[in-house]
């Protein structure tokens, strides 16, 4: 009788081992849904191709980094996102609540301002409002035409001010804020409201180290999915579960930042020197720079200056510096 008992007892641990491996299995072999879609999207303006043959998935949830030097096509590209541009080939989905993907095109105006917040590098001139009347304006895609501001909706600016710690200033003037300051009260109006997906085109770039980390330090608390074009390299590899470089208008390489990040990408892309090592938690590339500019292209700007061709500086040798 004892021994029947064993062989039971001993069975039935084999299967529950079994059945926990098997979910198991099924748990690490599901992957999140792509919560935006970007099909072979490319751009033009005036027969020139502003951005050629994109394509990429950004998963619910994630936070994801745009980078690239100037004029690679950043700016152009998210506008193509948040439909400020239509490409000229290529779709973009946004996947819906249930979890049909949609063309963004498809999408009425409010309903995709329902699930789209953006936020932007300049904030805007000659804004004569108060802090709590911008962060208000986050309320406009969930309200009809004649629809006021409710009790509840007060306590979600309340809550947003809180969040990003600007309440002390909700009846101050938005025009008087310094950078850094009118960036976090942009990210409340996109909390109160309620995206599915964040979009920052640049914010941090005018704004010191400090509020830099701040403001993405910020984005990243809020818990939705967020694409962001970054110039701080360091800060986007620190930040970002992955990365999207572009080049020349084409996206030439995607990935986790401790992949995408290395010396021969940063030469290529940025054309510069750097090393780049892997921070204490070997998870974080970290870039450290060569700044010695004439070393790294001296042998360049000689061939320029035999072949007579405009230097790595932009001007021929021979052309007049007006600077």
């Amino acid at each position: 009788m004892l021994c029947t008992r064993l062989i039971n007892v001993f069975t039935n641990e084999c299967i529950l081992t079994a059945t926990m491996s098997n979910l198991q299995s099924v748990n690490n072999s599901v992957k999140p849904h792509a919560l935006l879609s970007c099909t072979d999207l490319s751009w033009k303006i005036k027969n020139q191709t502003i951005l050629k043959s994109i394509s990429f998935d950004i998963t619910s949830g994630s936070f994801v980094g745009l980078i690239g030097a100037n004029g690679a096509g950043k700016s152009s590209l998210l506008r193509c996102l948040y439909r400020y541009l239509k490409a000229t080939h290529g779709d973009v989905f946004l996947r819906q609540s249930n979890h049909e993907k949609k063309n963004i095109w498809s999408l009425s105006a409010q309903h995709f301002a329902q699930q789209v917040a953006v936020v932007l590098q300049e904030t805007p001139s000659q804004f004569n409002v108060s802090v709590d009347q911008v962060v208000a304006l986050g309320l406009v895609p969930h309200q009809t035409l004649f629809s006021g501001v409710k009790k509840q909706d007060k306590q979600s600016i309340e809550q947003a001010l809180n969040h990003v710690g600007m309440s002390h200033k909700r009846t101050q003037s938005f025009e008087s804020l310094s950078g850094g300051e009118k960036q976090r009260v942009l990210i409340a109006r996109a909390i109160v409201q309620k995206p599915k997906l964040l979009i920052m085109d640049e914010p941090t770039s005018h704004l010191d180290v400090k509020y830099q980390i701040q403001i993405m330090t910020l984005a990243k608390s809020l818990g939705i999915t967020v694409l962001a074009s970054f110039h701080n390299l360091n800060l986007a590899s620190a930040m970002c579960d992955k990365l999207l470089v572009l080049k020349k208008g084409q996206l030439v390489a995607q990935g986790i930042p401790n992949e995408v990040i290395t010396s021969e990408l940063l030469a290529d892309v940025f054309d510069v020197k750097a090393v780049v090592s892997l921070s204490n938690d070997k998870k974080t590339p970290h870039i450290t720079y060569e700044y010695d500019f004439l070393s790294i292209h001296s042998e360049r700007l000689a061939c320029d200056i035999l072949d007579n061709k405009p230097s790595v500086f932009g001007k021929n040798h021979n052309q007049q510096v007006n600077d």
